[in-house]
């Protein structure tokens, strides 16, 4: 079968299944004298064991060792639980990272007004953690920060606030 009738049987599409062949996880296809690639039922038996290990989020990596394992009939079943409970971890470690960003963001968000006021603790949070991971640079005299006396709005600010004559 050419490989648009491969990507429609496996679920994988055409332009995966030739990354796929490019990075090793399968065999270069069997080409036709007019230079169309052909696989077997077998490719796309490997191809779905592929899509089906992307679902569980498995690297590229990760799937080239358990198609290893896969074919490797005399392997060790705790090889493979070794690589499963591996992903495992690391997608629990993913999970407390994100549930820790959204623990800071929702915190942030709850103490910002989000009024018409400029002052903003999101912001705020952001341009401290830029400036601690900032390399140091020579101190030079620093520029009014917005809504400070000489600043972007003040003038704009003391201008609205000022009565007129």
């Amino acid at each position: 079968m050419n490989i648009g009738q491969a990507a429609k049987a496996s679920g994988v599409s055409a332009k995966m299944i030739r990354y796929y062949e490019q990075t090793g996880l399968i065999p270069k296809a069997i080409r036709s004298d007019a230079g169309y690639r052909n696989y077997s039922p077998s490719d796309v038996h490997t191809l779905r064991f592929i899509r089906r290990a992307r679902d569980l989020g498995f690297s590229v990596e990760q799937i080239a060792e358990l198609l290893a394992l896969w074919r490797d009939r005399g392997r060790a079943s705790a090889d493979v639980k070794a690589v499963a409970l591996s992903h495992v971890a690391g997608l629990k470690a993913k999970i407390a990272e994100l549930q820790a960003m959204t623990r800071t963001l929702e915190h942030l968000a709850a103490t910002c007004q989000g009024d018409d006021r400029p002052d903003c603790p999101i912001i705020e949070d952001l341009a401290e953690a830029a400036q601690v991971a900032a390399p140091a640079r020579p101190k030079r005299a620093a520029a009014p920060r917005f809504g400070e006396a000489g600043g972007p709005s003040a003038t704009r600010r003391g201008a609205a606030a000022a009565p007129r004559h």
